[in-house]
């Protein structure tokens, strides 16, 4: 794998001012410029008689969606008719890119921007979108089937459910009254945002009520409470202020299953294939998206479906029994797939949350081979034996502010908090093993080509678990060294590594570059050949331009400086030479 060629930069990040000045000033003479650093496009997805669910408006009138994702956008836009959802309901899905699709971020290519300052579990992706979606089922005695069913659906490549969740309890109510008038003059207020930048709070008007929010930047500290932007300008009407773009309600999700906690973070930390079925796609939607957010700030580089039909073009991939379940995480509805995921590992059944006295009835672990018939209780369904023992004081500490009706927003805190520290605990091993791969900074020479990391080895990073491990960090026991070599084997594991290599890799480019720039370059093209001047010129230059394009951190006046030694190496040369490399 060669670190350089993925056009997603992570390495450090620009100087503040750059950044924003880069991030917040899309060319606005593109069209919809602004409007695509948010959203793909919005649908409108109603049901026909004739034809069932079906696209009745895409916005803008020119975006590109292939027929698969239409299809694949119709089906999920609307809950299963188990469902029985009466009123409005919100939930979200996410889908496949299709191949060949018109990719709107040819009309405004900001996704280097705004992944180069975003933490890594909520960069773009280019291979999956995100549907967020607003269904409302009334009755309508104008219909002939009695029912009014719409759904208004936003497309986004941004992984941000509470603040789409929220644009969409403004906007969605009044498209439902006024129509295709008021969706056209909305997404003219969205391309007039700011682009989304991250470490800034943007103030984001549609509709009369202004939205502000802030996006978290790599920059920040893992652990530190959310900024929460206070009001500015004293707004009238008053703004509605949304703690997180992205963040679940942990407790709200987890609550009938706290004491299966660390079982579900180690399945997630593992990769492994997990079913979600739950009675509304509301409920499972948010369920795997909290699941997803566990491993935090670790990205989980596996597949995952918040909400997931029969319809959708991954059913028979997903359900084949000829080969092992793939490392997906499905959020289902329909009961029929309690029959058609039965081989699956880890089925998570959830329902109705019941109370046990003053406090939420907690699922149990059950066995696989009574996940049979249509009528299964709620529980765990797995085989599965956790590497690590339960965090009793944890689980005390949640059951106890339930008791004493504790706000939710406090104990997500907590339940975030133990995930957070569980996963920096697993992590920090890791990172200061990969530390000791890095060459050291006196073998960088500028007359050489920067010098190799070492490869990644498992039975020597193992070693150092004796004096290095979790047990300095984390008061849990169990058999951590297990856990290690199980990850080894999962998707995240080769994500995180992936990631952390190219990050690796820039920081030498970037010594090497800085090594470089200080060197007397003239000096040691005095007994060298023209042929080895050129060639050195021609790869400085590309070091140049790489450095430029990758942002690896390297401040912008040692790069001029570079520039300016180049172009006296070049006037050292005869003039024909010289006319040639500056042409060029």
């Amino acid at each position: 794998m060669d670190p350089l060629d993925s056009s997603i930069s992570l390495g450090a990040a620009s100087e503040a001012a750059a950044a924003k000045e880069d991030v917040e000033s899309p060319d606005a003479s593109l069209p919809w410029a602004r409007f695509s650093a948010w959203l793909e496009c919005v649908c409108v997805v109603t049901f026909d008689l004739e034809l069932g669910q079906a696209i009745e408006l895409v916005y803008p009138l020119d975006a590109k969606l292939t027929e698969k994702e239409k299809t694949s956008i119709c089906y999920l836009a609307f809950p299963d008719s188990y469902s029985g959802c009466l009123g409005d309901t919100q939930f979200s899905f996410r889908l496949r890119h299709s191949v060949g699709r018109g990719n709107r971020g040819t009309w405004y290519e900001d996704g280097d921007l705004y992944n180069r300052d975003a933490p890594v579990p909520l960069q773009k992706e280019q291979s999956h979108l995100y549907g967020y979606v607003y269904f409302r089922q009334v009755k309508d005695g104008s219909v002939k089937r009695g029912y009014f069913q719409k759904s208004l659906v936003l497309v986004s490549r941004l992984p941000f459910p509470q603040l789409f969740r929220a644009l969409l309890q403004v906007v969605a109510p009044e498209y439902f009254e006024k129509q295709e008038p008021c969706l056209e003059a909305v997404c003219n207020e969205i391309d007039q945002w700011p682009a989304p930048a991250p470490g800034h709070v943007l103030t984001l008007p549609v509709m009369g009520v202004v939205i502000q929010v802030r996006i978290p930047s790599s920059d920040d500290k893992p652990g530190d409470s959310p900024v929460t932007p206070g009001p500015k300008e004293n707004l009238l009407p008053a703004p509605i202020i949304l703690p997180s773009p992205h963040e679940q309600d942990l407790f709200q999700c987890f609550q009938s299953m706290l004491i299966h906690v660390q079982m579900l973070w180690e399945l997630m930390l593992l990769g492994e294939p997990i079913v979600v079925m739950a009675p509304s796609p509301t409920m499972c939607s948010e369920t795997v998206l909290a699941l997803v957010s566990s491993i935090s700030p670790l990205k989980y580089c596996c597949d995952f479906r918040p909400y997931f039909t029969i319809h959708d073009s991954e059913f028979k991939e997903y359900t084949t029994r000829t080969q092992a379940p793939p490392n997906v995480i499905l959020g289902v509805t329909n009961p029929f797939f309690i029959k058609t995921f039965q081989f699956w590992p880890h089925i998570i059944r959830l329902g109705d949350v019941k109370m046990a006295g003053d406090l939420p009835k907690q699922v149990k672990v059950k066995k696989l081979a009574k996940l049979k018939s249509l009528d299964t209780k709620p529980g765990i369904y797995t085989a599965y034996k956790t590497f690590l023992h339960k965090d009793k004081m944890l689980i005390k500490r949640l059951l106890k502010g339930i008791q004493k009706k504790r706000p939710c927003e406090v104990q997500s805190a907590l339940l975030r908090r133990h995930l957070l520290e569980l996963t920096q605990s697993f992590i920090i091993p890791l990172e200061r093993y990969l530390a000791s791969l890095m060459p050291l900074q006196r073998s960088i020479s500028p007359w050489k080509t920067p010098p190799q990391i070492r490869p990644f080895s498992q039975e020597e990073f193992i070693s150092t678990l004796e004096h290095a491990g979790p047990q300095l960090t984390s008061v849990l026991k169990g058999d951590w060294l297990g856990l290690y070599r199980r990850f080894f084997r999962s998707h995240n594991f080769d994500g995180w590594y992936r990631l952390r290599l190219r990050e690796m890799t820039h920081k030498v480019e970037s010594l090497h570059l800085e090594v470089t720039c200080d060197a007397d370059l003239l000096a040691w093209t005095r007994e060298k050949s023209e042929v080895e001047i050129v060639d050195l010129i021609l790869k400085l230059r590309e070091k140049l331009l790489r450095a430029r394009k990758q942002q690896l951190g390297v401040g912008e006046q040692l790069l001029e400086r570079l520039e300016g030694s180049i172009h006296t190496v070049i006037n050292s040369l005869p003039n024909d030479l010289q006319a040639l490399l500056h042409r060029h």
